[in-house]
């Protein structure tokens, strides 16, 4: 069976069609609304995230469509009202987009995109804009704790073999690249986003030599400018760092040529790297970089370089590409507001679990900063708020609400969200890859908190509320308890 070419615009949920039918059907398919996107922990006990993605989603957006085939489809379930199926026949998004800039420092339970748009519009982005912002935002962030427990020595992204599909593995690789990552081997991701290419051999290329030797002087007479040798196929020390050593001196010396380092992928590589230091300083191959690979995260590279590792760089593989300590970013799409009478009104989810009770209505994220340009917390404010600290201005921290706090005048605020798309058009450009990347860095570098960075019990980033969104929060959770009383009351 030979399968057809997919179309993206059906990357969503069967329910994300019934609701939309079923607003057809009672009359509110053109109703507006706004949902939101947040998550609720960072990933590995972390203190923050990266937020990543945005490029691919505002693409997705701009293009969704259906197909004749597609509405075919839908005809055959027998379960859409025909003038539903007409709509998606014509169907282009004409909504708002807003959201954080891509590569921004975010933190749990803050709105990193807004849709504002028709409820049947909202309803077709949920699957595919969490797919695409979880996955990627997940990758640039556990990146970044590998980039940080390497203290500066480069890494590069190695992980397509073992990623979930090809999309992950090319999606996967951008994302590492925002993150701080140097190189990627999927040339597929490299060619299209400019990102370095990276990789020399496979053990396959010296088992299908006779000798060793062999397979590496024939490796060295194609790329006598890139010679670096993988050397752990039969034994490290007794075969392939002397028979490397011995290519140095007798086949590239005598071109002028220097050999570029070898890399190893098995064994204790620790103690291996010290060894074969040794002895390529003693060589006069001091110039000669050690590259190490093999299931290696940010805890495993950690301990190499507290052991004293003598390491020049990391090739990571899936411990990466699947974020395999924690999977799960746990992005999540809810409404925020909807339109009643010709007025957006906020909209609460209430939980058992206070965790899961949403940030309601229609709001602005504000990122405060001290006299240092440093963070010190983020601010939810209704979306027609002023956020003046020309002054001293009140704020609710809302785990402590009783506390009388207040940002002085030598404070600043930014606001992070902003208008990507406007009436379904892009309205705000997207930086090159390179400027995501370095704006990545120079937050962490410049903003954020060492305290925040490390990896045993960050410092919790706050996420402050200015006293009149906190207030309509609290009224709407009033107003829910009152109705759930009245309920339970009428049922009793």
């Amino acid at each position: 069976m030979q399968l057809q070419q997919a179309n993206d615009g059906m990357m969503m949920d069967l329910y994300e069609l019934t609701m939309s039918n079923g607003f057809f059907a009672s009359g509110k398919a053109g109703t507006r609304a706004v949902f939101d996107v947040f998550y609720r922990h960072n990933p590995d006990q972390g203190g923050f995230s990266i937020f990543a993605g945005l490029g691919q989603a505002l693409e997705w957006i701009k293009s969704l469509h259906f197909t004749g085939r597609d509405v075919d489809y839908l005809k055959s379930l027998k379960i859409f009202r025909p003038e539903f199926l007409d709509y998606l026949r014509e169907f282009r998004f004409s909504g708002d987009v807003y959201a954080f800039d891509e590569g921004t420092i975010m933190y749990p339970n803050e709105p990193v995109l807004s849709v504002h748009a028709s409820l049947a519009e909202c309803m077709f982005l949920e699957t595919a804009v969490l797919a695409m912002i979880n996955h990627q935002s997940l990758i640039a962030t556990k990146a970044r704790r590998m980039v940080r427990a390497a203290q500066g020595r480069p890494i590069a992204d190695f992980g397509a073999r073992r990623a979930h599909n090809i999309d992950a593995a090319y999606y996967g690789a951008r994302a590492s690249y925002i993150g701080g990552l140097v190189a990627t081997s999927t040339l597929e991701a490299a060619e299209d986003f400019g990102i370095p290419a990276s990789g020399t051999m496979a053990h396959s290329w010296v088992m299908s030599f006779d000798e060793e030797y062999e397979a590496f002087k024939a490796y060295a007479s194609e790329y006598p400018d890139n010679t670096l040798l993988l050397i752990d196929t039969y034994d490290v020390m007794r075969s392939g760092l002397p028979n490397a050593v011995k290519l140095a001196h007798e086949f590239l010396e005598p071109q002028g040529k220097r050999l570029k380092g070898v890399r190893i992928d098995s064994g204790d590589l620790a103690y291996l790297s010290k060894k074969i230091r040794k002895v390529l300083d003693k060589e006069g191959l001091e110039d000669a970089i050690i590259v190490v690979t093999n299931s290696l995260d940010e805890n495993t590279i950690s301990s190499l370089l507290t052991q004293g590792a003598k390491v020049n760089s990391f090739g990571i593989g899936e411990r990466l590409i699947t974020a395999m300590s924690d999977p799960i970013l746990g992005g999540v799409y809810k409404m925020a507001a909807i339109e009643e009478n010709g007025v957006m009104v906020p909209r609460i989810k209430v939980s058992e679990t206070a965790e899961k009770i949403t940030n309601p209505g229609i709001k602005q994220v504000w990122r405060i900063y001290n006299h240092d340009h440093k963070a010190v917390a983020d601010l939810i404010a209704g979306i027609d708020e002023k956020v003046d600290l020309s002054k001293p201005f009140h704020y609710i921290d809302p785990v402590n609400p009783w506390r009388d706090r207040a940002f002085t005048s030598d404070f600043s605020a930014k606001p992070l969200q902003h208008l990507y798309i406007k009436d379904g058009v892009q309205v705000r450009e997207q930086p090159k890859l390179s400027e995501i990347r370095e704006y990545v860095a120079s937050q962490l570098r410049d903003e954020i908190w060492e305290e925040e960075q490390r990896f045993e019990n960050p410092h919790v980033h706050f996420l402050d509320m200015t006293p009149r969104y906190f207030k309509m929060k609290q009224d709407l959770l009033e107003n829910m308890r009152q109705k759930v009383a009245l309920i339970s009351d009428r049922n009793q």
